[in-house]
């Protein structure tokens, strides 16, 4: 008789817990499903965001949809990038100049440049193809805003005879072209030095279509133009 009553015994320890899970898994509550993420950047509420970026979304595109009639907001002109060029002609009789070349075209854009190499030799200059000449810098995103925040608010008002720029330089599709005859307009070059002064051109790239809209988006920056 005793040996008949342990395997129902088993059985019954064994069958308990399965139907202990089953009930547990029952009355666990069902875990909440997760908000749904919100669709497009949210530049209010980033510290980080640029201000004329800020100024971008808030101003310019509203005023431009609502001037030229753009049904989608994709149509409105934007900033693409900003190209920073400097020549380095002294380069050609001694190297050493493109070190400080680009250490000042570091600070000015925040970011490090490339070094551009003659293509062709040159024997009344002196060149021979592949010697560093210059260096460059494209800008994009939060550095391009930054960048021109600085340029126009800071290093314009300190050109002298500075006048406004000129409305002409736009080359038909958008694009706006300039040149400086002195790094020495940005605040974070040191006067003390600096050991020749060199100019730089700067091309602002838009997705305008033509320079009447082009001219726009950058009156929106506050960029001042000449009259």
């Amino acid at each position: 008789m005793a040996t008949e009553k342990k395997p129902a015994a088993k059985a019954a320890k064994t069958a308990a817990p399965k139907a202990d899970k089953k009930e547990s898994k029952a009355a666990a509550p069902k875990k909440a499903a997760a908000p749904a993420a919100k669709v497009g950047p949210t530049l209010e509420g980033n510290a980080k965001t640029p201000r004329l970026q800020l100024a971008y979304e808030r101003d310019i595109v509203p005023a431009m949809k609502e001037k030229y009639g753009y049904k989608n907001v994709m149509e409105v002109p934007r900033l693409e990038k900003i190209v920073i060029n400097m020549g380095v002609g002294e380069a050609v009789a001694d190297q050493k100049q493109i070190v400080s070349a680009v250490e000042e075209m570091t600070l000015i854009a925040g970011q490090k440049p490339v070094i551009t190499k003659a293509k062709k030799a040159e024997a009344s200059f002196k060149l021979r193809a592949g010697l560093q000449i210059g260096c460059r810098v494209t800008l994009r995103k939060q550095r391009m805003y930054e960048f021109l925040d600085r340029f126009v608010t800071i290093a314009m008002p300190r050109i002298r005879d500075f006048r406004g720029i000129n409305p002409k330089s736009f080359d038909g599709r958008g694009n706006y072209n300039m040149g400086l005859k002195e790094q020495l307009i940005f605040p974070e070059i040191n006067y003390d030095r600096v050991s020749h002064v060199r100019g730089m051109d700067i091309t602002i790239v838009t997705t305008a279509k033509n320079n009447e809209e082009a001219r726009t988006l950058l009156e929106g920056f506050n960029v001042p133009f000449r009259k």
